[in-house]
């Protein structure tokens, strides 16, 4: 006799060569032996069970439901012939429990073979163990059983423990030199749980190891984009450090995985006397070609809709067409230029700019970049110098010849560059200074730039052109929750959708995180989250989890204000009025008109206030809401000091 939870919840009997599934069945039944296969050998009560078994108000009569289905249990294991092997299901006053040899359950086997192996001290031993443990496995667990929160914990606890099996078979086998097992083992699992850093890391590092240093840092951009999308959170420590690995070793870890590279020794060392691969400033145009194409964009956001007008912008300001012309490089036009996307936090900045990087990918043959500046993240912003030493490695320059000076690394960047067509997203700048040494040199390279201020110092000096984003209209709005819930679903509550749209202030951020609420409940309608968020007070925490979403993202456009003008977003935000003037603003402060010009403006630049027309100035519900405090003195601007809304680091990049 076998039971089985790890896939489709059954119980087996009969010869091994062909044993005999018993009958068990509605789910309900099901699930009242998946709850006793969970414990084993312990008792679980009736109200356990009915707590499982309904995840709303239980029927009046749900002890005789269970009662009936424990009967029912009993004669279908007899029949199996549970006597024999030790198995019975005996009643307790009002609790049951299931005697079973654990050896029956592959749930406990799994955790037996798990727990015997040693990848890292036995590392072939722990192969074959984990191997076979995995091989428990018949699909997601519990399959079968009714969906409520007990047993969709209990399916979760089952699947980590079975990533954690994945993580220490790709680790045995990364013990053993097979880097290539320990990838085949890891992607389908990385693929089916993006949002595992731990699991990320493991695989970008097996690629890196096995010869696939683009395809690794590839990962890392597909997982950061999808946190910041997500969950509005930076990548954690261990997906970072994997991605600083692989690039401090960068040069010698991309060779083809059937020989070296050209000039180089195995183990990629340069043969003596060989030449770099990356053009130097000495070198002339056409030896740009052998040097590397890299490919820093991250994913392309997923369910990206609308947008036509701002891309057809894009594409004129750094293409000068939207359609390829004959004779250019790549079929484009020979055109580069500076294009700044601005907009209030969580409009979509990021997202706009990736997703053009893809659509116009063959525009930039030599290469594709990309890099967080983290100018509103909450933490420190990066130093460009770190910035440029990335970008280096990437265009192909060994570590060792990075100039130590930024003004040197700056200067070889530029170069390198000059030579090249390249697109270059500089995400999330907090300063025009940021962002300057980081401009490309020559004239075919097209760089975007995000940032939820205006940086006016860029477009006067370095003639930017710059392209604002606005919240979505409500079309859009609604085809976007349609692209991340399924048209089906919106198309039954159509209202609904429309509502959800206006509640989120058309911001895509909110209305990624509403859908992802309601992805979350599948039996909800929409009508159902929209009658929530109307409730103000608990919309910023519908639409945030934890330190993330929209609040963290507003918190850390927020932290950039000075004390002055955080106190002023908090009068304006407790005021009854969604437009005001400068004098009404004044008032509402009561500090002097004069100052109260210069903070609206400033307030303006970092897209907290919009200035609809001259000394007109509107402020968005949530930002409305978020400046109210929304009954969580971390959520209030007003305790700003020092330059400072927050004397916390604050929440994670939002990047658009």
């Amino acid at each position: 006799m076998d039971f089985s939870l790890l896939g489709p919840v059954t119980v087996t009997a009969g010869p091994q060569a062909a044993p005999v599934e018993l009958p068990l069945g509605p789910a309900k039944r099901r699930s009242v032996l998946a709850m006793l296969l969970l414990r084993p050998n312990a008792t679980v009560s009736v109200e356990q069970l009915i707590s499982s078994l309904w995840e709303d108000e239980p029927p009046a009569h749900a002890r005789t439901v269970i009662q009936g289905h424990v009967s029912r249990l009993r004669a279908a294991l007899a029949e199996g012939g549970a006597e024999d092997h030790g198995v019975e299901l005996a009643t307790h006053s009002s609790a049951y429990l299931l005697r079973v040899p654990e050896s029956l359950i592959d749930t406990q086997r799994f955790d037996q073979l798990t727990a015997q192996a040693s990848p890292e001290s036995a590392p072939g031993e722990a192969v074959q163990l984990l191997r076979q443990a995995l091989g428990l496995w018949r699909g997601p667990a519990l399959t079968g059983t009714v969906a409520s929160p007990p047993f969709a914990a209990a399916a979760h606890a089952l699947e980590e423990r079975r990533l954690s099996a994945v993580e220490a078979l790709a680790r045995a086998h990364e013990g053993l030199g097979e880097h290539e097992q320990a990838v085949r083992a890891l992607h389908p699992a990385a693929v089916a749980n993006p949002l595992r850093e731990g699991l990320i890391a493991a695989l970008m590092l097996a690629l890196y190891r096995s010869g696939r240093q683009s395809d690794a840092i590839a990962w890392f951009h597909r997982t950061r984009q999808l946190l910041d999308d997500d969950l509005g959170v930076d990548p954690g420590q261990r997906l970072s450090a994997a991605y600083q690995e692989i690039l401090r070793a960068a040069p010698a870890a991309d060779a083809p995985r059937g020989g070296e590279a050209a000039g180089q020794q195995p183990g990629g060392t340069a043969r003596p006397g060989a030449q770099p691969a990356a053009a130097t400033p000495q070198q002339p145009l056409s030896a740009a070609a052998s040097a590397p194409v890299p490919e820093l964009l991250p994913r392309p956001p997923a369910g990206f809709h609308g947008r036509g007008a701002e891309l057809a912008e894009l594409t004129r300001l750094t293409l000068g067409s939207a359609e390829p012309a004959a004779g250019g490089s790549g079929g484009y036009p020979q055109a580069g230029g500076i294009a700044l996307l601005t907009g209030p936090a969580g409009v979509g900045k990021t997202g706009l700019a990736v997703h053009w990087g893809h659509v116009h990918a063959a525009a930039f043959p030599d290469g594709r970049l990309f890099a967080d500046l983290r100018g509103f993240s909450g933490g420190e912003a990066v130093v460009p110098a770190e910035v440029l030493r990335e970008f280096l490695l990437a265009l192909g320059t060994p570590a060792e010849q990075i100039p130590i000076s930024p003004e040197a690394a700056a200067a070889l960047y530029r170069s390198l560059a000059a030579r090249r067509r390249l697109l270059v997203v500089l995400d999330n700048a907090g300063s025009s200074a940021q962002v300057r040494p980081l401009l490309p040199g020559g004239p075919h390279s097209a760089t975007l730039v995000t940032s939820r201020s205006r940086l006016d110092g860029l477009i006067a000096t370095d003639a930017a052109r710059p392209v604002r984003l606005h919240a979505l209209g409500t079309e859009d709005g609604v085809g976007l929750l349609g692209a991340l819930l399924g048209p089906a679903r919106v198309a039954e509550d159509p209202e609904a959708a429309r509502e959800l749209v206006a509640l989120c202030d058309g911001l895509p951020l909110a209305l990624r995180a509403a859908s992802a609420q309601l992805m979350a409940r599948p039996r909800w309608r929409l009508a159902r989250l929209a009658t929530a968020l109307r409730d103000e007070r608990r919309r910023l925490a519908l639409l945030s989890a934890e330190d993330t979403g929209v609040a963290a993202a507003l918190r850390n456009s927020v932290a950039r204000l000075s004390a002055d003008d955080a106190q002023l977003l908090r009068a304006l935000g407790a005021g009854f009025a969604r437009e005001v003037n400068t004098a009404e603003a004044a008032a509402l402060s009561g500090a002097d008109p004069e100052l109260i010009q210069d903070s609206l403006e400033r307030l303006a630049e970092m897209h907290l206030l919009d200035e609809e027309a001259t000394n007109r100035y509107v402020m968005s519900d949530l930002v409305k809401l978020f400046a109210q405090g929304d009954g969580s003195d971390r959520d209030s601007p007003g305790e700003a000091s020092g330059g400072a809304a927050d004397g916390s680091p604050g929440g994670p990049s939002q990047g658009g």
